[in-house]
């Protein structure tokens, strides 16, 4: 079973273990870097947890996930579109102000991640802002039935830098909620450059 037939077959379980985590921190952190009725694509939105208070506070969003059954879900949630498509299929063209992605590419192979930041950065805005979590640690492989890669902070950083095409403005770490232990998340909040 693959990742995304994972969350397909598991949808209504991990939507109930998601949809009440508390996220407000970062997210607040993201939006004070926007404006009032910025455009924002939240990047594998899961339950849309995220979406629908994005969408409360007035701002233009538009739900992106790849698992078919997670986006009914967020759809049922939300009340709002959501567009069922994978991060290989993206082809946006500076049409989003802001880009959240809260865990969105931890299922996404180190040798391919260099080509989503390349799409993400292309989909952001002139000095659009992203925002995206990644499990922390140096694993990466199988577990509980997906893949995940794990980053620690240097070399997290070193990958935003080479993409030439993003300004690090901050990166911290925060407990990981959905992972039993000491689990950590880094989080990164980065601005497109010309």
């Amino acid at each position: 079973m693959d990742t995304i037939e994972y969350y397909n077959k598991y949808a209504s379980r991990i939507f109930e273990d998601t949809v009440n985590l508390d996220k407000e921190k970062q997210r607040e952190q993201f939006l004070s870097l926007l404006e009032a009725g910025d455009t924002i694509l939240d990047l594998g939105c899961g339950s849309g947890r995220d979406s629908l208070a994005f969408y409360e506070q007035g701002y233009d969003v538009t739900p992106l996930d790849a698992s078919e059954e997670m986006c009914k879900l967020a759809e049922i949630h939300t009340g709002l579109e959501v567009l069922n498509m994978s991060y290989d299929d993206m082809e946006f063209d500076e049409a989003f102000d802001g880009i959240w992605g809260n865990e969105a590419l931890v299922h996404v192979p180190e040798d391919e991640i260099s080509g989503i930041l390349t799409k993400l950065t292309d989909a952001l805005c002139h000095s659009g802002i992203l925002f995206l979590s990644f499990q922390e640690g140096d694993f990466e492989g199988a577990r509980s039935g997906r893949y995940f890669c794990e980053y620690k902070r240097e070399h997290l950083e070193r990958l935003l830098r080479e993409t030439g095409r993003l300004e690090l403005l901050k990166i911290w770490t925060t407990e990981d909620n959905e992972r039993e232990g000491d689990a950590k998340l880094l989080n990164v909040l980065a601005k497109k450059i010309s």
